[in-house]
């Protein structure tokens, strides 16, 4: 059985002194929910400082980015090596990244590439745009984003993928269950071509896109569905610990 898995990505937002507060806010209930892998994904400025405060505790860390080289002349990138003692996993090929850096799928690749190389955990994001949704080529885009994201790269059931409907970020418009399982469904058939059944069975895959604790049941109660990328929501502290504890409570119940 796959282990639920909900990640808080709260974007540019939080200076260190907020980011804290956040975290002493969730971290008493957070931290004793048990049975759902719970990651924090600060700015790269309050990663030590978040760091420190779950240390010892049941809650891991995340970055929201990393370049694809070691060390050099690369001013304002941050890489694997120095995120390796801080954190657990990176966020990766989110579709801000993709829309707003002309991020490409091999570029993202190549960072997938030095991330698992380097120890952490890639947390790989796809989706397709309005218009792709409306011209019925989701499946050739997750396809695409996919295939080219993990190429070279061996069977790692330590991957999470992320699907975030690019139409569905930050919108307050999220997929319905049945649409997000029905392509995360579509994510596996992908893996298991690309990698092989048994390691398609073992990785995660969460939905992303205007999840809040109203609508996570939707989600969460989908059997392809392991859990969910977190944006606003993970903001609030009541917010955040509320849709963990019912992911614990719907997987537990399947």
């Amino acid at each position: 059985m796959r282990k639920p898995f909900i990640a808080g990505n709260w974007k540019m937002n939080t200076r260190t002194e907020e980011a804290e507060s956040l975290v002493r806010a969730m971290l008493p209930e957070l931290n004793n929910i048990e049975g759902v892998e719970k990651v924090l994904c600060p700015p790269f400025i309050s990663l030590a400082a978040v760091q420190g405060l779950i240390k010892g505790t049941s809650i891991k860390l995340g970055a929201q980015n990393v370049y694809f080289e070691d060390k050099g002349a690369y001013t304002g990138e941050i890489s694997p090596l120095m995120l390796k003692d801080l954190c657990d996993f990176v966020i990766l090929g989110h579709s801000e990244r993709r829309q707003y850096f002309a991020e490409t799928d091999e570029q993202i690749n190549k960072k997938i590439k030095k991330t698992l190389e380097s120890g952490l955990k890639p947390i790989l994001c796809v989706g397709e745009s309005p218009e792709e949704q409306e011209a019925d080529k989701t499946e050739q885009k997750i396809s695409k984003q996919v295939n080219s994201g993990l190429a070279g790269i061996s069977p790692n059931s330590q991957m999470v993928i992320a699907y975030e409907p690019i139409w569905a970020i930050g919108t307050g418009k999220a997929a319905t269950g049945k649409q997000a399982n029905a392509t995360i469904s579509l994510i596996r058939d992908i893996l298991t071509k690309l990698w092989n059944k048994e390691t398609a069975k073992t990785v995660r895959i969460l939905y992303g896109g205007s999840v809040t604790s109203s609508n996570i049941g939707e989600f969460i109660g989908e059997a392809d569905i392991d859990g969910a990328l977190v944006g606003g929501a993970s903001l609030k502290a009541d917010e955040f610990v509320s849709i963990v504890r019912q992911t614990l409570h719907l997987k537990s119940t399947q």
